[in-house]
């Protein structure tokens, strides 16, 4: 019993160090406006987020290009059959 006790209590610690020693640096103490931050750190991510967006605009338009390719091939084959199984005597 007084080991698992033990063994209980060294997790304990052990959690509670790793999580202490984890703690993000305190922020700053003042407010500063953006016009005053240095041009490089205004929006470092700005390049990643335009590519993002290029790249989930391209993929949609590739996939919307590809169902309207495949809905013509359907509806010409479609035609097709209607073409085949109507008699040639008979009109609609």
């Amino acid at each position: 019993m007084l080991i698992r006790w033990s063994l209980a209590l060294a997790s304990l610690v052990v959690t509670a160090a790793s999580a202490l020693a984890f703690q993000p640096p305190p922020g700053q103490g003042e407010f500063v406006p953006i016009s005053q931050l240095p041009p490089g750190d205004r929006l470092p991510a700005a390049p990643l987020l335009i590519a993002a967006y290029a790249f989930v605009w391209v993929a949609l338009l590739v996939y919307l290009w590809s169902i309207w390719r495949r809905l013509g091939q359907v509806e010409a084959e479609m035609q097709a059959l209607e073409r085949r199984s109507t008699p040639k005597g008979t009109a609609r």
